[in-house]
C-alpha cells in the first residue's frame, strides 16, 4: 500500500499536538496490519486519557490529510514506552543529568553495556558519568541509548 511520507504526516500532526502540549516522538506504518501508530510524549508522561484525547483531536484532520490515499487503515496513538531508544535531540535534552543505559556495537574497555548519568551530548557524541570515570562516546558506536529503568 502506498502512503504519504511519514515526515509530512509528523509535521501535520505536530501542528495539532503543539497547542495540546504533546510532542510527536515517532510515527510508524505497519503495512501488514495497515496500521499507523503515532507515538506521543508530554512533560508529565503519557497515560490512556492523553492518548484518547489526542486520538480524538486528530481523527478528522488526519482523514482530510488522507495519509493512505483513501485506503482503509487503523490509527493507533501510544506512549513510546519506558525503554524506547533516544531518537531526537529533545530525547537527549529531556534526559540530561539522568541515568541512561547504553548498548554498544563493540566493547569499550571490555564492556558492551554501560549505565551512567548523561552529562553532555552533541550531534556526534554523548558523555556519560560512570561510577569510576566519565567517558565520551561517538554516537556511531552506540547501538541503543535509553533512559535507565529502575524498579524499587
Amino acid at each position: 500500500m502506498q502512503i504519504k511520507p511519514l515526515n509530512e504526516l509528523k509535521d501535520f500532526l505536530g501542528k495539532i499536538a503543539a497547542p495540546m502540549n504533546i510532542e510527536i516522538v515517532d510515527i510508524e506504518w505497519n503495512d501488514k496490519q495497515t496500521a499507523l501508530t503515532v507515538f506521543i510524549e508530554t512533560e508529565n508522561g503519557v497515560d490512556l486519557d492523553t492518548c484518547e484525547k489526542f486520538h480524538n483531536a486528530v481523527m478528522e484532520p488526519i482523514d482530510e490529510f488522507d495519509p493512505t490515499y483513501d485506503a482503509p487503515y487503523t490509527l493507533n496513538v501510544s506512549s513510546p514506552g519506558l525503554d524506547r531508544p533516544f531518537r531526537t535531540e529533545r530525547d537527549f535534552e529531556r534526559n540530561l543529568l539522568k541515568e541512561v543505559e547504553i548498548k554498544l556495537y563493540a566493547p569499550l574497555k571490555g564492556k558492551k553495556f554501560l549505565e551512567g548519568v548523561l552529562t553532555a551530548f552533541d550531534e556526534n557524541s554523548v558523555t556519560v558519568k560512570l561510577p569510576q570515570e566519565e567517558v565520551k562516546i561517538s554516537r556511531g558506536k552506540i547501538a541503543k541509548i535509553n533512559k535507565a529503568i529502575k524498579f524499587d
